[in-house]
Parts: structure tokens; sequence; C-alpha cells
């Protein structure tokens, strides 16, 4: 199939992906008066009385808001959001159909930060969680951060944190096949961008003791003035050895690398300089770093791609909606760090040690099992540890 004809087609059929039902019939006098005036006074005012009572008396408890500004759509970079909404409305499906979360497609016109952080904060009442989705970095972390401090709902960006779980699961099922720890694994993360940067930070919250982050510039390394405030915060975390250069130079001697950056830019020699059977997750789209079938040729033990055309996707669907279920159910006021190690926890159980193989690290995205044992996960992390 030619999936974007197609998709096009399918579009201009469906004008919208989303569509909104009522729960009730408004057939007769009586029925309107319940949904609305002047029955709908009723629960007005016991709100009025207690807040919390908007989770029991509205949709807010399984209701959040999927929002963007259309800076850093897929890889299609700085559409705007009209052009971003399609996108929006396709992450709303995957909530609904994964997970049973509703979720509204949010398009905000403007790329200051302080516009968008009031404009988010302002409707925050009317939802149970904010899924941020493909906003730029390093704006992205400032709007998070912001908003995680005002907002008293989960506030989580998708492209950062979801991506950090399944990665973190599918290296711990690599891990455990190649009979190798986390802290004695060196790692090259390259990419510095939202996902890149997540990614490094959940693998040292993890118990990682040697990684370098790349970014296109090259090696991070601390009290480089060209670095932004969060890369510069990571620098002091990562590069052990202080190195200073390219890709190239990060790869001789490592063991994982894990690619959220272009097409391409690992070159065979790249895979050959590395410590023997090396991990690989190339997970630049639809053009990884190296294409699986040459980091094999040239020694990759266990691969993994952002393709569902390739063993070991690493799909972000894996996560958010199991996420998002398990902090609405729990009326988690925040997504801890540690319910994101909890979600890469749960993933990476779903594969038995009989099934682990260098194809098979990972559920794939259609395993029915994987959004309730993340919410399950999710949950009880909330209720032990707060969130």
């Amino acid at each position: 199939m030619d999936y974007m004809r197609e998709s096009l087609k399918k579009h201009e059929e469906w004008q919208g992906k989303l569509d909104i039902v009522p729960k009730m019939k408004v057939t007769g006098r009586d029925e309107l008066s319940l949904a609305y005036t002047p029955g709908v006074a009723a629960p007005c005012l016991e709100i009025q009385k207690d807040l919390k009572l908007s989770y029991k008396l509205t949709g807010k408890g399984n209701t959040i808001a999927v929002i963007s500004d259309g800076t850093a759509v897929l890889g299609l970079g700085n559409i705007g959001p009209e052009a971003s909404m399609p996108v929006m409305e396709g992450k709303c499906v995957l909530f609904k159909s994964f997970a049973n979360v509703n979720a509204v497609p949010l398009c905000i016109n403007s790329t200051e930060v302080d516009e968008i952080v009031n404009a988010i904060y302002r409707i925050s009442p009317s939802f149970g969680g904010i899924n941020l989705e493909d906003f730029s970095a390093p704006r992205c972390f400032e709007i998070e951060r912001r908003l995680k401090e005002l907002c008293d709902i989960p506030v989580f960006h998708d492209d950062q944190h979801g991506t950090a779980i399944v990665l973190l699961a599918a290296l711990k099922n690599a891990l455990r096949l190649k009979k190798a720890a986390l802290d004695r694994v060196r790692i090259v993360v390259c990419g510095a961008g939202a996902a890149g940067m997540a990614v490094a930070k959940i693998l040292l919250d993890a118990g990682a003791t040697d990684l370098t982050l790349v970014r296109k510039e090259g090696l991070i390394v601390r009290n480089d003035p060209t670095l932004d405030p969060y890369q510069a915060e990571l620098a002091f975390k990562t590069n052990p050895r202080l190195l200073s250069g390219e890709l190239a130079l990060a790869m001789e001697g490592a063991d994982v690398f894990i690619g959220v950056s272009a097409p391409n830019i690992v070159t065979a020699d790249m895979v050959r300089s590395m410590n023997p059977e090396p991990i690989i997750f190339a997970m630049a789209n639809p053009v990884p770093e190296i294409m699986p079938d040459e980091a094999k040729s040239e020694g990759a033990f266990i691969i993994g791609t952002g393709r569902s055309d390739y063993p070991n996707q690493i799909n972000n669907v894996l996560a958010f909606p199991g996420v998002f279920r398990g902090a609405l159910d729990a009326r988690a006021r925040s997504i801890t760090e540690s319910m994101k190690r909890a979600a890469a926890e749960a993933i990476a159980a779903l594969v038995s040690d009989a099934e682990l193989s260098p194809d098979y690290i990972i559920p794939p995205p259609f395993d029915p099992r994987v959004s309730a044992a993340v919410a399950q996960a999710v949950y009880e992390d909330a209720l032990r540890n707060g969130g």
C-alpha cells in the first residue's frame, strides 16, 4: 500500500479522526432538564463546594489534552499548528484505542514560551492530564518544567518520556540477554534534543555510569559555553573521560549505541570500532542512523529501530497510553521519575526468558497486555510513592 497517498484520501473522507458522542440521549423534556438546565445546576454547585468532585461529576478524570505548537512534528519539522492537527488527532485515537483515555487535540498558534504556558495553564481545569506533543527543543524542557510547577494534574511530554521509557525497557532486556549490567556498559546517546536528553536522564537514573551524549556539533563535554542550560547540566553527569570530538570517537569501545538523531550517520567502521557484539538502537525515522542489515553484518548483536518492518520496534505507543491510564486512575498530580521506571520495568517483564532473543527484546505495539501492565505499574507506584 502507498500509505502516503491512501492516508491523504482517507483523511479527506474522514474529515477528522474523532467524533464527540454523548453518553445520554436528549429526546424529551426530562432528558434535556437532567443533562442541561435546570438539573445541571446541582452538580455545578457541588463542584463549587469541593473541586475534587469534578472527577466524579464530569468527564475530567478520564480526559486529557494533547497539545502542540507544531514546531517539531514527526520528521517534518516546524510546520505550524494547523498542519500538526492530523498528528494530534491521531495521538488522541491511540489514547482511546489502547487505554480508553479520552483525548482532545489542541494546537496553539504561538511559539512563545510564556504564551504557551499561560494558555495551557488557563485551560487545565478542564482536563485530568496534559500530553505535550511535538514542541521543539530546548523550549519543550522549559514549557514542561513550568507547567509541572503550575498545574495540579500530570503534565507529560511524550517525545521525551515516552521514548525514554520504551528505550529503557528494550535496553534492560537486551542487557538481560547479553548478561551484562547497566552500570558496567559504555553507552553512546546520539541526539541531544527532547528524546536524547530524556533517554540520557532515565538511563542515568536507572543506574548507567558511563554515558556519552553527542549532538550534531560533537560530543557534549562540561564547561562548553555553546551548550544550552539543559545540556550543560547533563554534561557534568556524562562523558566521564571528557572526550572532545565527533561521534566516531565516542563509538570506539562502546557497548551500546542509541540514536535519536539523523539518518545514515553511523558507518560500518563505527560499528566495528565498538566492543564485541554491541547493542544498537538506531531510532531515526523513517531512515535510521544505520540500517539493521548493515549493522548486523558488522557484528551487532541486538538491533532496534523505530520502524515496524524490522524486529524490536521502539514505539512510544507501548508507554504513553498506559502511563496516562495509570496516572488518571491513581488521580496523580504528576508523573514522576519513579513511575516512568516502573512503566519500563512492566514493559520489559512481558518478555519471558524463554521468549527473549536478539530479534525479540520488547513486546510489539499490538500486544494487548502492554497498556494494562503499564497502567497497573504506574498506578501502584503512584499509590506507593506519591505523584
